[in-house]
């Protein structure tokens, strides 16, 4: 490699052309970045580049950006200040140099919100920290999050996750290398397993991320809470009655779906629900549900052949349910549902979990679980 010359600094004040200047940037800093210079011949480069990266032409910014974007011992003003340059000139740098630190790049972040180039340049890096990570999710362009989360180096919250999920959860450019991260929570994987295709859903599972156990039940859940949802507010006795009649003749009125329909509030449903596995017509399956005694709602739920560990959380979401009339009002249902699932909760004591009550599906997956904890205490 040619060294620095007393005559190319001449040739340099003598013609001083663009394309002069790019020639030397470009001689000078290839030859920084070999480490061969002396401490005055390095510190007088470092000079020269803080002359020419305030220089006007592109093409002189251009090839110091090119040949010090993966040096060391470049001054950290310098990098900085080609990082913060036109595209052509920062994209390198943003990309591999390590001079740059965790507030450099959140402040380029925030200063290029509308700069997908320099955000992808940023995601790629060999590193990315969990707090770059979390700024280039909050902007959320998604071809910065495609490279984001396909890239093995970056360190990625489960809330920056969460994140992308909510947001770009159903978009297989997102999907496909998410699943393929070598680590991924499992709150993260059950949210997927609903919104990925079956091939991905398996791949989730032979990678680890989740147990074939947990996906069947997750899209169980998932499939229970979109029959419910069927059926719409307001809907009509014949039309409640025509969809209970459609599931048990595919041997999908079951006991999860039915009570997780009580607990959110369609006490339609679950009448009808009764009626239809207990075989008892529906005025006489309602009396017996409504039975002010002890004992019309407790025989008409063993006549349906439902599970008896259940029994006492379907008694406390009955009386919520009649002590309680919908009024109206905004996320009316959300609150009836979450102090159905409450009362529900109280009936089975304390079960040493932290709980969010408006988590129907965690109510059903801990009722589920009773029986064999019960049997654990005994």
């Amino acid at each position: 490699m040619p060294r620095i010359t007393k005559e190319d600094l001449s040739k340099l004040v003598q013609d001083p052309s663009g394309s002069n200047r790019a020639d030397t940037a470009d001689k000078i800093s290839r030859e920084f970045s070999t480490e061969t210079l002396s401490d005055s011949e390095r510190i007088l480069a470092e000079d020269i580049f803080r002359l020419m990266i305030r220089d006007a032409e592109v093409r002189v910014r251009k090839a110091l950006a090119k040949n010090l974007q993966q040096t060391p011992l470049v001054p950290h003003d310098v990098v900085a200040t080609l990082a913060r340059d036109v595209d052509e000139v920062a994209l390198p740098i943003l990309k591999f140099s390590e001079v740059l630190n965790d507030e450099d790049l959140v402040d380029i972040i925030g200063d290029n919100t509308d700069s997908v180039e320099k955000q992808r340049a940023i995601a790629s890096r060999a590193h990315v920290s969990e707090i770059v990570s979390a700024t280039l999710v909050d902007i959320g362009h998604e071809d910065v999050m495609v490279d984001l989360v396909s890239n093995a180096g970056a360190e990625i919250s489960e809330v920056s996750l969460q994140k992308v999920v909510e947001e770009f959860g159903e978009n297989e450019r997102i999907q496909k290398p998410m699943i393929e991260r070598n680590h991924l929570p499992i709150t993260i994987a059950e949210r997927l397993v609903t919104l990925v295709s079956d091939r991905m859903r398996a791949e989730l599972i032979s990678r680890g991320h989740i147990p074939e156990g947990i996906v069947n039940a997750v899209m169980t859940q998932s499939q229970e809470s979109a029959t419910i949802g069927l059926l719409g507010e307001g809907a009509e006795d014949r039309d409640v009655e025509l969809l209970v009649e459609h599931l048990y003749a595919n041997n999908r009125l079951t006991s999860g779906l039915i009570l997780r329909a009580l607990c959110m509030g369609d006490v339609s449903f679950f009448e009808a629900a009764l009626a239809r596995r207990a075989g008892v017509s529906l005025i006489n399956t309602r009396i017996l549900i409504h039975d002010s005694g002890p004992f019309g709602l407790e025989a008409i739920y063993n006549k349906a052949d439902l599970p008896e560990h259940f029994f006492p959380g379907v008694r406390a979401a009955m009386e919520v349910a009649r002590e309680t009339t919908f009024d109206g009002g905004e996320q009316d249902k959300e609150r009836y549902s979450r102090r159905m699932i409450e009362r529900v909760l109280t009936q089975y004591g304390d079960l040493g979990v932290e709980f969010d009550s408006d988590d129907v599906d965690y109510l059903m997956g801990r009722m589920l679980q009773l029986p064999s904890e019960r049997a654990m205490h005994q």
